[in-house]
């Protein structure tokens, strides 16, 4: 099976999207976990208190990561989109799901981008930590996650079943 124009975009914008990852975990280093744990506690007492727990250069690595983080939704809107793109080609989508591959992705995005606003605005006003404002941030996070982790593993099943199939042709014939 020939590589067509949209898997060399999906193949392209997925290592772009692997390099903003592994940069992101760099610059967090030992405070990734941090991440996790900020992004879905529904509580401004358990916020304020895992900032509280960072060392000054932890708070630091946390805050950095914030503004590589601003590039990084958009490589992963790009690469589920052109798994969206690539799959289609080869296997037709139905119309509704095509739409929501499309557009579970920028939405994720978005989400992540207001996340970050979030977080950052919080890093420096920690008296406008309260539960209302941490409920918010949270939930757009896990819908973030929903909707990316989703549209991946949606994608994900669909290329395997591509290729399984492919290999199971490939082996017939030999």
């Amino acid at each position: 099976m020939a590589l067509t124009a949209s898997d060399r975009r999906l193949l392209g914008s997925a290592a772009v999207f692997v390099v903003s990852q592994a940069n992101v975990a760099r610059v967090l280093g030992s405070t990734a976990p941090t991440v996790g744990a900020i992004q879905t506690t529904f509580s401004a007492d358990k916020y304020r208190k895992i900032l509280d727990n960072l060392q000054p250069e932890d708070l630091q690595r946390y805050r950095q990561h914030y503004y590589w983080d601003m590039v990084h939704p958009a490589t992963f809107a790009i690469a589920l989109r052109a798994g969206a793109r690539s799959l289609d080609e080869h296997r037709p989508l139905s119309s509704g799901t095509r739409r929501i591959l499309m557009a579970a992705p920028v939405v994720a995005a978005a989400g992540d981008y207001v996340e970050n606003v979030v977080g950052l605005y919080l890093l420096d006003h920690r008296t406008r930590i309260d539960d209302r404002t941490v409920r918010a941030a949270s939930t757009v996070s896990v819908t973030k996650w929903v909707l990316a982790l989703g549209s991946f593993a949606y994608l994900s099943q669909g290329f395997l079943r591509m290729w399984g199939g492919a290999a199971r042709r490939l082996l017939r014939r030999g």
